[in-house]
């Protein structure tokens, strides 16, 4: 009889409902060696919490995390908190022996990352931290390519980030917007995500160059004191200072000789989360556009100089020939945003039971938080920095 894991899950709002729903499809969908239990949801507002748990599927809810990190039936804990909390959170989890999987960033500092690796590995527990987007097909997809040497020796990796959701200057001065709980502003929310990329797809950083800005100093108070999920609320008529940065940019070189220019920023009217990346080799180049998601455009420069051109890819083809889609639908049938928690979750659930290391681990997040604070110096040494 197989194993069941039961979760523990410790918020419940934006990132709480993605990975419920992740939880949830996973079994249904892929060869999992395990069944998964959600048995509890944790956050501070009880009534909330109470809506939400029947809404996502829990069956158990608490208000205090520490009550989950010690319930003996609780195998896994997902962390979902905002940004400061991680750490204290994931090495109280991983002490009591529990199975961790942290949303980005993985914590403040890299001081606290270390800490939270040296707990997991202390413990060895599975710990992963929730880069979903490492999980789209096409993106999994592009990663193959690479290794196979289809575009050749990497010579650029560009990609922004681009969101609009703070441009008003009334958006109130939600949690995501105070350096104390969030650590940064655009480069942890989002910048993160195309820093993991790079490493996942091209390699590590040596050195980066970078510049931050914030557009509008101070914003409104929130009414609700913070307590919503960091995108949205009602602002009031006192004012607070904005801590953080709304646009991080930087450029950089790989240890393997690539260079990289990228770019993040929540003011780009009309862009509500466009990623977008480019890859250039010696044999081609990859192209990949999240607004189109289930395309992967590859120019061949091995083909025939009349038959050469970006060719799309279309990642929905079943049958083993591209990641994960597999398990989904007939060819043509897209997959969107919330398929890469259910990948991700499917993944993490075989690898707890296998007692493997699942990409991307600690390590990764921690690698992560170099490079972010490399940026961070360079943007106020207005120099290069070594990673």
């Amino acid at each position: 009889m197989a194993k069941t894991l039961k979760v523990g899950m410790i918020g419940y709002r934006f990132m709480g409902k993605a990975h419920s729903n992740g939880w949830r499809q996973a079994p249904h969908f892929f060869p999992l060696k395990a069944n998964v239990e959600m048995h509890t949801i944790c956050g501070r507002n009880k009534e909330a919490l109470e809506q939400s748990a029947g809404e996502l599927g829990w069956s158990h809810i608490s208000t205090q995390w520490k009550e989950v990190i010690n319930n003996p039936e609780i195998d896994v804990v997902d962390i979902n908190t905002p940004n400061d909390s991680h750490a204290e959170i994931a090495i109280a989890a991983a002490k009591a022996g529990k199975h961790v999987l942290c949303e980005k960033p993985l914590a403040m500092t890299v001081e606290q990352c270390q800490e939270m690796v040296d707990a997991a590995k202390a413990a060895g527990v599975v710990h992963m931290i929730c880069h979903n987007y490492r999980r789209i097909p096409a993106i999994a997809h592009a990663k193959k390519m690479i290794l196979e040497g289809t575009i050749g020796d990497i010579y650029h990796y560009r990609a922004r980030y681009a969101q609009d959701w703070i441009v008003d200057p009334d958006f109130p001065l939600v949690w995501r917007l105070q350096k104390g709980i969030s650590g940064s502003g655009a480069h942890g929310d989002i910048n993160a995500h195309i820093i993991d990329l790079g490493r996942y797809l091209v390699g590590e950083f040596e050195e980066v160059c970078g510049m931050m800005n914030t557009f509008i100093k101070q914003r409104p108070l929130e009414d609700t004191s913070g307590k919503g999920d960091g995108l949205g609320g009602a602002g009031g008529k006192v004012m607070g200072d904005v801590t953080v940065d709304d646009a991080a940019l930087f450029i950089g070189k790989f240890t393997n000789g690539a260079v990289a220019n990228l770019e993040a920023t929540r003011f780009a009217l009309g862009r509500k989360n466009n990623i977008v990346i480019e890859i250039n080799g010696s044999k081609g180049s990859l192209f990949f556009d999240f607004e189109d998601m289930n395309r992967l455009k590859w120019f061949d420069n091995t083909a025939a100089s009349d038959r050469q051109g970006f060719t799309d890819i279309l990642v929905t083809q079943p049958g083993g020939d591209h990641p994960f889609v597999g398990q989904w639908w007939p060819p043509g049938h897209i997959l969107g945003y919330e398929h890469t928690f259910v990948h991700t979750l499917a993944d993490f659930v075989n690898a707890v039971i296998d007692g493997t290391p699942v990409q991307p681990t600690f390590e990764d997040g921690m690698r992560n938080q170099r490079v972010m604070e490399a940026v961070e110096e360079s943007a106020v040494s207005r120099q290069w920095v070594k990673v």
